[in-house]
């Protein structure tokens, strides 16, 4: 029996993993249903677009600039071994614009929003103010999930977009000032090599991120424990499991549309 109860504890884990899973997937679906479905908070999703939307453009675009300054100088410094360095314009735009623009505002905006919406929802569940949400006959699925996925959904993907020209723009400043690169021909490179599917597919991952960061924390927040340590915790939660969610979803989408 002894030899057996790591197998359990093994059991046991993927058993209450599949039911999170379970519970992840309900919840979602039933927030969905709500979004397509009157009544519709208007001045809730305003309120949300500039929470998660404008608030977070500060991290995202000093995030974006540093990654490409960075970017460029590591393309420049592994492509002087085989005698590469001019692809640096290219390698730079599509770099940020299909990976590491979405992927790392997703993660920067997932640090920030899942946090905060988990802690605000957690909080209002501990101190029983969903509980009045439902007593004046409001849907708290409807009157706090709803507006925060949308809000995410529409933020995010512009978020992507700025922080790609920033990155984009912090990969030339680099490159022109450090690396002697002329001005007119990178940005030559650049807008010959990009193509639209480059940004578009980039926009896309925004939107499935921004939708993943606010359903996070939403679920977390409503399913929080009592007390201080249960809202801790499901703060906590909600950034990782958003984190871990965007990293996955960037694969398959990237599997999808440039595995051919």
């Amino acid at each position: 029996m002894i030899l057996l109860n790591p197998f359990g504890a093994i059991g046991r884990a993927i058993l209450g993993l599949l039911a999170r899973i379970g519970q992840v997937t309900l919840f979602a679906l039933v927030a969905l249903r709500h979004v397509v479905t009157p009544p519709f908070y208007l001045r809730e999703i305003g309120q949300q677009l500039i929470a998660i939307g404008w608030l977070s453009l500060p991290v995202v675009g000093l995030t974006a600039l540093f990654t490409g300054g960075a970017l460029a100088l590591q393309i420049y410094a592994g492509g002087a071994r085989f005698n590469a360095e001019a692809v640096v314009p290219q390698i730079v735009a599509i770099g940020i614009t299909r990976e590491l623009g979405p992927v790392l505002g997703g993660l920067m905006v997932a640090g920030r929003v899942a946090a905060a919406i988990a802690a605000e929802i957690g909080t209002m569940k501990v101190t029983e103010q969903i509980d009045a949400l439902r007593t004046l006959s409001t849907e708290p699925v409807k009157y706090l999930t709803v507006p925060r996925l949308i809000a995410a959904t529409i933020s995010l993907p512009i978020l992507v977009a700025v922080g790609d020209s920033i990155g984009i723009f912090g990969g030339y400043l680099v490159s022109t000032s450090r690396l002697g690169f002329n001005e007119a021909a990178y940005l030559a490179n650049t807008i010959d090599f990009l193509q639209l599917w480059d940004v578009t597919s980039g926009l896309i991952k925004g939107a499935a991120f921004g939708f993943i960061v606010a359903l996070m924390g939403c679920y977390h927040g409503m399913h929080s424990g009592r007390g201080a340590r249960g809202v801790g915790r499901a703060t906590t939660q909600a950034v990782v499991s958003a984190s871990i969610l965007i990293l996955a979803t960037n694969y398959l989408l990237t599997e999808a549309f440039f595995s051919a």
